[in-house]
């Protein structure tokens, strides 16, 4: 490759690298407002905890069938098409919950649900298919540093878009919180739109990658452009286990990111735009968490990424045992203890669902393998958010923090499995 192929390569690298981290955080501003308008909606609509949670948990059922259909899609069609029609719908779903907040029909929760499960799907598109361009413009021995720091999309898309909903509930009401989130988003996809390429062949560029040599491209416009025939041996078996591993991140994250400013609000009394900027430290701090961990693992042999999964998780539930004990103690314990565990939670919950998916197969297989992990992983915020919302409401906040312990012990279990899983293969 000429020097002039490799200054067009870095221009081009750095346009998807933009467009797919605002296209990710994008989703990431509409499906944060749900978590900040839950009190203030208990308030409106006179729900109780099981009734607040059910509009969520329709979306997370939609999302996880979602993530298994985006996994097809991606063996069909190209990722960029897929992504600007899930980013399209979501953003117009998240207009549609605007204004059913702001009604006062007897058939709101209805349509919540049913609008809510719509978004899931749209949402579904996200992650799959935005690992898969990222994959398709990196190499193995760079992809767990660039990853760290462009998953950041999702920690900077989640504090903005609580902040962004928080602010907004205060001044304008709960309507705008979702409005003013899809207005950007809308911004974001025009970028999208505009920049993003499917892959550096699009381009009429290549990137060579010894550790991984790319499956040869056909014409523009044939079926095998986008499809690949043959799955690696062992390819199945392994992403189902990282499902079934990140079933247990994914509880964790949910759990916490979607009930912290419910539980700010309720349990120390704070209002709801405070209790939405504070839960944010989950995010703020996580995001380093992600960057270190990306780096981490790059310097590993091999880019090895499996030892630091696991004691980045084993640091995640020490955290999550001083939470169950003491983090109830004052709102400054347990907003620092949000923090912490969001650093040690989303570093390997980024690798494991992120580079571990891109490195198992080659490129074209990344939206396959990522839709997956992601779908398995899925089940887990399915099954937190009725579940929290019983066990608070039946038995109290400190049964909810016991079994976030027990969801961290078995995880941090299957993290080791999976560690010497991979050491026995080298």
């Amino acid at each position: 490759m000429n020097t002039e192929q490799t200054a067009l390569l870095r221009r081009y690298r750095a346009q998807l690298f933009t467009a797919t981290w605002l296209s990710y955080a994008g989703f990431y501003l509409c499906r944060k407002v749900y978590a900040v308008v839950k009190h203030p909606l208990k308030l409106q609509f006179g729900f109780n905890d099981e009734q607040i949670a059910a509009p969520w948990t329709v979306y997370l059922i939609a999302y996880m069938l979602g993530q298994f259909l985006a996994a097809w899609l991606g063996r069909r069609m190209e990722s960029r098409r897929v992504l600007l029609g899930g980013m399209t719908i979501a953003a117009t779903c998240n207009v549609g919950l605007g204004f059913l907040v702001d009604s006062h029909h007897a058939s709101v929760f209805l349509w919540l649900c049913i609008t809510m499960g719509i978004h899931g799907l749209a949402q579904a598109t996200g992650w799959p298919h935005n690992v898969a361009l990222f994959a398709n413009w990196t190499r193995r021995s760079e992809r767990g540093t660039l990853f760290g720091i462009w998953g950041t999309c999702y920690q900077l898309g989640a504090v903005a878009g609580k902040g962004l909903a928080g602010f907004l509930l205060g001044w304008l009401g709960m309507a705008w919180s979702f409005f003013g989130s899809s207005i950007v988003f809308f911004a974001f996809i025009a970028v999208f739109y505009c920049f993003a390429r499917e892959r550096p062949q699009s381009v009429g560029l290549s990137l060579e990658d010894a550790a991984e040599p790319d499956v040869p491209v056909a014409a523009k416009g044939s079926a095998t452009n986008v499809r690949e025939a043959a799955l690696p041996a062992g390819f199945a078996g392994s992403i189902i286990a990282m499902g079934l591993i990140y079933f247990g991140f994914k509880f964790l994250r949910y759990a916490l990111d979607s009930w912290s400013a419910l539980i700010l609000s309720e349990h120390f009394a704070l209002s709801d735009s405070a209790s939405a900027y504070l839960s944010t430290a989950f995010d703020w701090i996580g995001l380093l968490g992600v960057i270190a961990a990306g780096y981490w693992s790059d310097r590993m042999p091999g880019s090895r990424r499996t030892p630091v999964i696991f004691w980045m998780t084993c640091g995640c539930l020490v955290f999550t045992v001083l939470m169950r004990f003491v983090g109830l103690s004052s709102p400054a314990v347990f907003v620092a203890l949000l923090a912490l565990i969001g650093f040690t939670q989303l570093g390997p919950d980024a690798l494991l669902s992120g580079a571990c998916a891109m490195d198992i197969g080659s490129r074209r297989q990344a939206a396959l393998a990522a839709g997956v992990i992601n779908g398995f992983g899925s089940l887990g915020p399915i099954l937190q958010e009725p579940l929290i919302g019983w066990l608070k409401q039946t038995a109290g906040l400190n049964s909810v923090f016991t079994l976030l312990v027990v969801v961290g012990s078995l995880t941090t279990i299957g993290t080791w499995l999976l560690m010497r899983y991979e050491r026995g293969r080298i």
